[in-house]
């Protein structure tokens, strides 16, 4: 490719003679340093601020702006001609313009054919390189990560804004409000949020869903989701989806896996010690993010209390990763792990009933070594649940 090009594509997308604008600090558990030999891989849904997060790096590890190449592998100039020598390329002429000790931040890297072999080529023989990428599906980026560059990446999941940062992005906003727009940063700052939600749902389903699993039509991939949404924070069996939406039961188990790799959904399994027992049992499912459900699902009367529950888990879930629930007799909406015990959380608006306390009780008496239950509420959520543990300590 004419280096001429590549580096008319890479100063569209990079900072050399502006500074990037101020935009909403992400909170995400990045590293103390970026270093050579070791990748750092960011990956999550699309139109989460993956980009964004790209140019507040450069402030964070007080880099040179102008020994930093940005490229979106989406950028369609150079689609005709995505393969390793357009990495190599990209690399050669940049450090023939600005010499050693450079860093490159490739966006949406999963587009460019054998990138795995030629980074890990990279990183085995640093030469002062640094390298930060992107993707948005976890599939892509975890799989062959896991494979091609063991050892050499830090990995990060970037979500939608949480609640603290949305009332960064939107000064006064509320919880209410919060539940109702979501967390994408550009639908938070548009008047027009709800037709850039709906989009971003329909982009998703045909770009990461789609593609991946090489569907004839989105119908079926778009109500599969639309059904998760739907019966967010109840069990699920896959043979009632089958049945739903007209396909296999092995067509479904895809279909599943291709939702949660796209980062549209997250399964929610049951708490149990036994890994055959977690398996038998039917699964939760949450969205990605409160306002992208709001959006996509038909709904009648008021929803805030599920709204609450998809909001409450999308919070475990960045602290604590793993996130279960569990039921017998009553239930308890969800389980995380903390210093090896099991500790029970149940969702309410207002306060406690009666059967929260109820399905509490009936959960310490099958796990006796279990943590005292966290009540969240709509309060306690919009300060932070302070009343939960912080496993990484912040």
């Amino acid at each position: 490719m004419d280096p001429n090009l590549l580096l008319e594509v890479a100063a569209d997308w990079s900072h050399w003679t502006k500074a990037p604008t101020a935009t909403v600090a992400r909170t995400v558990d990045l590293p103390r340093e970026l270093r050579p030999g070791l990748a750092l891989a960011i990956q999550g849904v699309r139109h989460s601020g993956k980009s964004t997060l790209l140019s507040q790096l450069m402030q964070r590890y007080k880099l040179d702006r102008r020994r930093c190449m940005f490229v979106n592998f989406e950028d369609p100039r150079l689609l005709e001609e995505l393969d390793h020598k357009t990495l190599q390329a990209l690399v050669d002429v940049f450090e023939k313009e600005r010499g050693p000790g450079c860093t490159w931040f490739f966006d949406e890297i999963q587009r460019v054919d054998g990138w795995q072999r030629w980074l890990r080529t990279q990183l085995d023989r640093p030469r002062d390189r640094r390298f930060v990428i992107t993707g948005s599906n976890s599939a892509l980026l975890s799989g062959e990560l896991g494979s091609s560059l063991t050892g050499r990446h830090h990995l990060v999941e970037l979500f939608p804004f949480d609640f603290d940062e949305f009332r960064k992005a939107r000064p006064g906003g509320s919880l209410n409000d919060y539940l109702h727009s979501g967390g994408f940063p550009a639908a938070v700052a548009s008047p027009d949020g709800d037709r850039l939600l709906m989009g971003y749902f329909n982009d998703n389903v045909e770009r990461d869903m789609r593609e991946r699993v090489g569907a004839r039509s989105t119908l079926p991939l778009r109500q599969l989701v639309q059904m998760l949404y739907e019966s967010a924070g109840s069990e699920l069996s896959a043979r009632r989806i089958a049945t739903a939406i007209g396909v296999t039961d092995d067509t479904t188990a895809l279909y599943l896996e291709a939702a949660e790799a796209a980062y549209l959904a997250f399964a929610c399994p049951y708490f149990a010690w036994s890994a055959r027992q977690r398996s038998t049992r039917n699964r939760k499912w949450y969205p990605i993010d409160p306002g992208l459900r709001r959006s996509a699902v038909t709904r009648t009367g008021s929803d805030r209390g599920k709204q609450l529950e998809c909001a409450v888990f999308l919070a475990l879930k960045r602290r604590y990763r793993d996130v279960f629930h569990w039921r017998n007799g009553g239930e308890v909406d969800f389980v995380v792990l903390h210093d090896g015990k099991p500790l029970p959380i149940q969702v309410t608006w207002d306060r406690p009933l009666e059967r929260h306390g109820k399905a509490i009780d009936a959960f310490h008496k099958a796990h006796r070594d279990a943590h005292e239950a966290v009540f969240v509420t709509a309060a306690s959520f919009a300060a932070g649940m302070p009343e939960l543990p912080d496993v990484r300590g912040r």
